[in-house]
C-alpha cells in the first residue's frame, strides 16, 4: 500500500484518498496528524474532528494496540498484527490487520505510518453471498411449494362454494362457510411465506422520513415501556425506493424488536453513509446504512443462521414471517438485511444503494 505523507497535493493525494483500506499517520505523542476517506469510514469520524487527538481517544479501550504503537516509535521497527479487535466509540466492535511503519524523521518529529484492513467485512462478504445464494434458494423452492399449495385449495375451496348451494339445511352451511374461510386464510398465509410480490413503486424518498413514520406507529401502538432514540446522520442523500414497502420493512423489524423485548424496552434508530460498499457481488460507491439496535435479551445461537427465512421464529405465538419479508423487500431494493445479537444488544442493519439516485 502506498504510504503517502500529510499534506501532499496532486495526483498522490487523489490516490490516498481513493485508496479503500485506511490509512492514518500519528506523531511522536501518538497524536492523529492525517486520516484518509477511508479511515474516516472505518472510525466513523471525520477528519476536522480528529486531527490532533490522541490514539487512545480515537480507540479507546484498545490499550495493546497503544503499547504497541509506543513501542514502534522506541524501536523504530515496523510490525503487522492480524485479526487486532478494536473498541470504538458508541459500542462498536470491528477486527482489522494493521501494518505500522515507521516515517522518516521529519520537521515535526518522528511519525507512525497505520494502515488498517477491516478483515472482518471481508468475513462479511463470504457470509453474505451464501446467505444470498441461500435465500434465493429457498424463494424458488416457496413460490413452487406456494404453487402446489395453491391449486388444490383453490378447488377445495369452489367445492365447498358448490356444496353450500345444495344443502337445504342452514345450519350445515356454517361448515362449508369454515371450509372457505380457512381456504382463503392458509392462501393468505401461503402469500406472506412467498414475500411482497407487489411491483416497487419508486421515488426519491428520504429514509429519515420512513424511519421517523415507524417510530410514530410504534410509539402509538405501545405507549407505555417502550422507546426509541433517534441518531440520524442529517447529510444522508435521497434514495429511490418504494416508500410503503420499505415502511413495511423496517415496521416488521422494529415489531420484532419489540416482542423481543417483551413491550419494554428501548430501540435504537441510526442511519450513516457507507462507501465502497459491497453487496453480494457487487460493490457500490455509496450505501446507506441503517440500523435498527434493542436492548432485549438477544437471538439464540441456535436461531441466528435462520432467522430470515419463513416461519423459523423464537417465540410460542410468532409466525416467522416478519423478518422473511422484510428481508425480501430489501433484496428487491438491491439490499441486504444483516443481524448481530448478545444479551442486551441486538442490532439489525439495513444496507441499500444509493447509486440509482445519486451514482
Amino acid at each position: 500500500m502506498l504510504a503517502i505523507r500529510p499534506k501532499m497535493a496532486g495526483n498522490p493525494q487523489r490516490i490516498l484518498e481513493n485508496l479503500t483500506g485506511a490509512v492514518v499517520t500519528f506523531d511522536a505523542g501518538l497524536r492523529l496528524t492525517s486520516i484518509n476517506p477511508a479511515g474516516e469510514m472505518l472510525f466513523e469520524v471525520s477528519a476536522k474532528k480528529v486531527v490532533g487527538r490522541k490514539l487512545a481517544e480515537l480507540v479507546p479501550h484498545s490499550l495493546r494496540l497503544v503499547r504497541a504503537l509506543g513501542d514502534t516509535l522506541a524501536t523504530r521497527l515496523p510490525f503487522t498484527a492480524r485479526g487486532v479487535r478494536l473498541a470504538l466509540p458508541a459500542k462498536r466492535f470491528i477486527t482489522v490487520d494493521c501494518t505500522v511503519t515507521p516515517l522518516p524523521d521529519g520537521t515535526g518529529g518522528d511519525e507512525l505510518l497505520v494502515e488498517l484492513t477491516q478483515v472482518d467485512r471481508l468475513l462479511r462478504l463470504t457470509r453474505d453471498e451464501n446467505m444470498l445464494d441461500r435465500q434465493a434458494a429457498n424463494r424458488a423452492v416457496m413460490r413452487g411449494l406456494a404453487h402446489e399449495i395453491k391449486n388444490p385449495l383453490g378447488g377445495l375451496r369452489g367445492a365447498a362454494q358448490l356444496l353450500e348451494r345444495e344443502l337445504p339445511d342452514k345450519s350445515l352451511k356454517e361448515y362449508t362457510r369454515i371450509i372457505i374461510h380457512e381456504a382463503d386464510r392458509l392462501r393468505n398465509l401461503v402469500d406472506r411465506m412467498i414475500g411482497a410480490h407487489q411491483p416497487l413503486r419508486k421515488r426519491r424518498v428520504n429514509i429519515h422520513e420512513i424511519l421517523d413514520h415507524v417510530r410514530r406507529l410504534m410509539l402509538v401502538e405501545v405507549p407505555v415501556g417502550l422507546t426509541i432514540r433517534i441518531d440520524y446522520d442529517p447529510s444522508l442523500p435521497e434514495l429511490e425506493a418504494d416508500p410503503d414497502q420499505l415502511i413495511q420493512a423496517v415496521l416488521n423489524m422494529v415489531r420484532n424488536s419489540i416482542e423481543a423485548m417483551e413491550r419494554h424496552g428501548t430501540i435504537f434508530l441510526r442511519t450513516r453513509i457507507e462507501r465502497q460498499f459491497t453487496i453480494g457481488h457487487k460493490r457500490h460507491r455509496l450505501v446507506l446504512r441503517t440500523e435498527i439496535e434493542d436492548n432485549g435479551p438477544g437471538i439464540p445461537e441456535a436461531l441466528m443462521e435462520h432467522i430470515f427465512y419463513p416461519m423459523v421464529t423464537g417465540r410460542p405465538d410468532g409466525t416467522g414471517l416478519g423478518l422473511s419479508i422484510a428481508q425480501d423487500i430489501v433484496a428487491k431494493h438491491g439490499g441486504l438485511i444483516e443481524c448481530t445479537s448478545r444479551p442486551k444488544q441486538t442490532i439489525f442493519t439495513i444496507y441499500l444503494p444509493l447509486e440509482t439516485s445519486h451514482g
